[in-house]
């Protein structure tokens, strides 16, 4: 296996592990985030554009996951309201 496709594997393999794990804390989302920019850069590397642009745009929404759920986590007012069970 080139380095390439190894750098593939393992940022694929890492999101997986997070996307997993999500529910356990708010790293874990944070982490899936970066993964996506990890995979997003391997498209792009490997010349599968599209794939590299769609990684791209999960990064950017696990990132406002990852914000919304940091501040939800840490009580903060500023921050969005929460769509959960506790919702009024």
């Amino acid at each position: 296996m080139d380095p390439l496709t190894l750098f593939g594997l393992a940022s694929i393999s890492a999101m997986l592990l997070c996307y997993v794990m999500e529910t356990r804390a708010h790293w874990w989302v944070l982490g899936f985030a970066a993964c996506c920019a990890l995979s997003s850069v391997y498209g792009f590397l490997q010349g599968a554009w599209p794939f590299g642009v769609v990684e791209l745009i999960w990064t950017v929404v696990a990132l406002a996951r990852w914000r919304q759920r940091f501040q939800r986590e840490k009580g903060d007012p500023a921050g969005p309201p929460s769509h959960g069970s506790d919702a009024p």
